[in-house]
């Protein structure tokens, strides 16, 4: 764990299981904590500094045991795919497996939402089959419609808006994933288990 400071009301912490230290800290926060956001290898922790400090903040970091939260079943979504993404057929070419087996591949895997980045709802997933693992595409898209499902490099997303990307099109879903009217309007927070169900 590396422990570097960010502006006078945060710390930015550098870890291998950031959800293990994100679990850790809402088990046992800190004094003065008042927002945790994780992201792919980090951990922004603020804080008010009326009530602590960096210094101090670090410390309690430094002494906390990160420990694997158990997911609860409440928190593991199954969103219906149609695997027939334009990217389909190019993404098997790449791998070189059949754009069956990277339909079996990618649909029978288990995902956990790691943290949500570039546009609201857009929860970047883990859990992905390394041998489905792609660069992004060289060439973005101006426009990804909502509910596309994509991957690229170790993770796959579902768009919750239309919105440019270059990120390799499996499949679309009718599931919102982002929706203001709902009382938590991001269906895949961070820490949710997310699989995928082939939609005939």
């Amino acid at each position: 764990m590396r422990i570097l400071r960010y502006g006078d009301s945060a710390v930015l912490v550098e870890a291998d299981d950031v959800l293990g230290l994100q679990a850790a800290c809402q088990a046992d926060p800190p004094e003065g904590v008042v927002e945790l956001v994780p992201a792919a290898r980090t951990l922004l922790v603020q804080f008010d500094p009326a009530h602590t400090d960096a210094a101090m903040i670090s410390r309690a970091l430094s002494e906390l045991s990160i420990v694997e939260q158990p997911t609860r079943e409440a928190d593991t979504v199954t969103l219906s795919v149609r695997y027939d993404g334009a990217d389909l057929a190019e993404v098997a070419d790449a791998t070189g497996y059949s754009v069956a087996e990277v339909v079996r591949r990618h649909s029978e895997g288990t995902y956990v939402a790691a943290f949500c980045g570039f546009a609201p709802g857009f929860a970047y997933l883990t859990g992905l089959d390394p041998r489905l693992h792609l660069p992004r595409r060289s060439t973005p898209r101006t426009r990804v419609p909502a509910g596309a499902v994509a991957i690229a490099g170790e993770y796959t997303a579902v768009y919750p808006h239309p919105s440019p990307g270059g990120w390799h099109l499996l499949g679309r879903t009718d599931a919102p994933v982002w929706d203001v009217e709902r009382p938590q309007p991001n269906l895949l927070s961070p820490g949710t288990q997310v699989r995928f169900e082939v939609h005939d």
